[in-house]
């Protein structure tokens, strides 16, 4: 009897409830991918139900993933946190008990022990993937890990008995090839059976062995890779110490019992605080007709789930304006946020919740700790709105409001991101259409002056005068294909399988670009385009939408200087396994300006002035994520320069 092709299907495994949390905080707290795939590396079932997630329909058209890094960039962290977050409600469903979280510890332990092995085999025998290795190495035993959580005894070891078959199954449903199956299946296979064997799979079955820190183990890595016995002693030693120290930054004993209540009551608690955050901002609204009436109706919401007095302040030109709250009578009130050291201004400019400073307090917070009836307060910006929320707290509420009221804006800010590219794309598509329609009628009146040039050419015989027609007829051929050019952008292709023309676009944006930005004789524009397919997977409308963002900002950092714009392609290039085609935009600028450095891709105030919104780059970025692409950014007195690899298309689905 084989079990190994119903398990792809059940991956509800339980976690440790430390490693959810750590991974919801990193989350919440914006960190990176890479911070954050360090954090669920450390978790079989949390790797497990990312592989199988990214493996699935939804994605089919993507290679596979080999590292937790590649799966989570594929997934985007909204979804990750709501994957988080559904792990944490299904540990609800486990009735483990306290000798099934001893064994869960212990399996975290050798699973880990077994990946960073790997990784370290994989670096010093030169094979090309350590990532991969690491990978393996966590999900070698994963059907140790389901039996855990099975209560019928039989079950439960036929489930040990066959963990190999089981490994292999799931990496093959991943996607992750013949190889990474065959390093699953033979895992426990005797060292002198495996002096001929794929490199991989050696890597694993070594692993496995000097996990267990035994003789036995030490003496199969002489027989499989002929290292000596000092340097694989020094492996292991430096394989424990990162272990113990990965638990003591997770707050995991690894000497003593483990007894996970603590960690479980603090899950339990987060997830409750989701659960009333994620509904009340579900709440139905009056239909708001813009952000600033949104965030001003969410701040009852948020005074509801934390039962604290709540006021909300709205950015309207250079004041912020007091728009809403809970108080029985709200005063007009505006403040110049550009000035003063308040808890409100310093929370809208630096983008930080603060609060109010209790020795030297602001008139201002006085003033509004006064209107709240509480001792202090506690100002929360809500990104890319312009708005900020301010609550009345003291010493006993001051850590619930923090945490709660942090996660409120922040889920409130993402609901808001969604809202406005909904909107963006509504009115992408109102533009389009307006834009063919005058593009028809433009085309009119064009053909009827030609019609007329011609009838006048025939008839004038002035040498003189038929040159100026024909400098006429020329300009007018030239408009007429600009309007072709724009049509042709407006629409979409039906067929989107085989990608989008990078070069095309770009040759087409080129011609449309110099006309409107760079028609001043200072100004250039340069296009320096790769003979190589340069089709990638995006739509035209979002290879233009990047485009123009970036090539806008630049020639508008000119000034009144002179500059030069220059895009630039390279196909084909291979990088993590993938194929890509690389676009750069780089400027002859005065480069970005220091403080923005360090939120470059965050929406901000714009430095612009009046008519900018502060969020071009931030589109740009999350247009690249969507496509799971790369996007870096180099910038010097010299100018910027925006590097980006985007994922290149191709007929074949199986094609990297």
């Amino acid at each position: 009897m084989t079990i190994a092709t119903d398990i792809a299907s059940d991956l509800q495994l339980p976690s440790l409830p430390e490693v959810i949390l750590r991974a919801l905080d990193a989350c919440h707290s914006g960190q990176s991918y890479r911070e954050i795939s360090r954090i669920v590396s450390a978790d079989t079932a949390l790797v497990a139900r990312l592989l199988s997630l990214t493996s699935s329909a939804l994605y089919h058209r993507m290679p596979p993933s080999h590292s937790v890094e590649q799966a989570l960039l594929r997934l985007g962290t909204r979804k990750f946190q709501t994957l988080l977050l559904t792990s944490a409600l299904r540990q609800l469903m486990f009735e483990l008990g306290g000798n099934e979280w001893q064994q869960l510890r212990d399996f975290w332990r050798h699973s880990l022990t077994t990946a960073l092995t790997a990784k370290t085999l994989a670096t010093l025998t030169r094979y090309p993937e350590p990532d991969e290795a690491f990978l393996l190495g966590m999900v070698h035993n994963i059907g140790e890990l389901i039996a855990i959580k099975t209560p019928c005894p039989e079950r439960k070891q036929l489930l040990l008995n066959q963990q190999n078959d089981i490994a292999a199954g799931l990496v093959s449903s991943w996607g992750l090839g013949t190889m990474a199956a065959d390093a699953m299946r033979y895992q426990q296979a005797l060292p002198g059976q495996l002096r001929d064997a794929s490199h991989l799979v050696k890597i694993i079955s070594l692993s496995t062995r000097l996990a267990l820190s035994d003789a036995a183990g030490v003496g199969a890595a002489g027989t499989i890779f002929g290292l000596q016995e000092d340097l694989t002693r020094e492996i292991n030693k430096k394989i424990s110490e990162e272990v113990a120290s990965v638990a003591a930054s997770l707050g995991i004993p690894l000497d003593a019992g483990y007894d996970a209540r603590e960690a479980t009551r603090q899950l339990n608690h987060r997830l409750l605080e989701h659960t009333m955050v994620r509904t009340a901002l579900t709440l139905p609204s009056s239909g708001p007709e813009n952000i600033g009436t949104l965030v001003s109706e969410a701040a009852s919401s948020l005074a509801l789930i934390t039962g604290l007095p709540v006021l909300c302040f709205n950015q309207q030109g250079e004041e912020l304006v007091l728009r809403s709250g809970t108080c029985r009578q709200l005063p007009e009130l505006s403040v110049n946020p550009a000035t003063g050291d308040s808890a409100l201004t310093t929370a809208l400019r630096t983008g930080n919740t603060t609060t109010m400073n209790p020795a030297e307090p602001a008139v201002l917070d006085q003033q509004l700790s006064s209107l709240l009836g509480a001792p202090s307060l506690l100002a929360i910006p809500i990104a890319t709105s312009g708005s900020v929320f301010v609550m009345g707290v003291d010493d006993q509420t001051l850590p619930n409001a923090r945490n709660l009221g942090g996660l409120f804006a922040r889920e409130l800010a993402a609901v808001l991101a969604q809202s406005t590219d909904d909107a963006i794309g509504s009115e992408q598509q109102m533009v389009s259409e307006r834009l063919r329609r005058q593009v028809h009628e433009v085309s009119n009146p064009l053909t009827i002056i030609g019609q007329y040039l011609f009838q006048l050419r025939s008839r004038l015989q002035d040498t003189a005068v038929q040159d100026e027609l024909d400098i006429i007829q020329e300009e007018l051929d030239r408009a007429g294909n600009l309007l072709l050019q724009i049509s042709q952008q407006t629409t979409e292709s039906a067929n989107t399988g085989t990608g989008t023309n990078l070069n095309e676009e770009l040759t087409g944006l080129g011609t449309i670009l110099q006309d409107s930005l760079f028609h001043d004789g200072d100004r250039e524009l340069e296009l320096n385009l790769c003979t190589a397919d340069t089709r990638v997977q995006a739509s035209a409308s979002t290879v233009r939408q990047i485009v123009l963002n970036l090539v806008r900002n630049a020639a508008e950092s000119f000034g009144n200087r002179p500059g030069t714009v220059t895009l630039s392609t390279t196909a084909p290039l291979f990088q993590n396994r993938r194929c890509w085609v690389e676009l750069q935009v780089s400027d002859t600028g005065p480069g970005i300006p220091e403080p923005l450095q360090q939120r470059l891709f965050e929406p901000v105030t714009s430095t612009k002035g009046d008519g900018h919104s502060g969020l071009g780059l931030s589109i740009v970025k999350q247009l690249i994520d969507d496509m799971e692409g790369i996007i870096a950014c180099h910038t010097g007195p010299e100018g910027a320069a925006f590097r980006m690899l985007l994922p290149a298309a191709s007929h074949n689905d199986n094609d990297t």
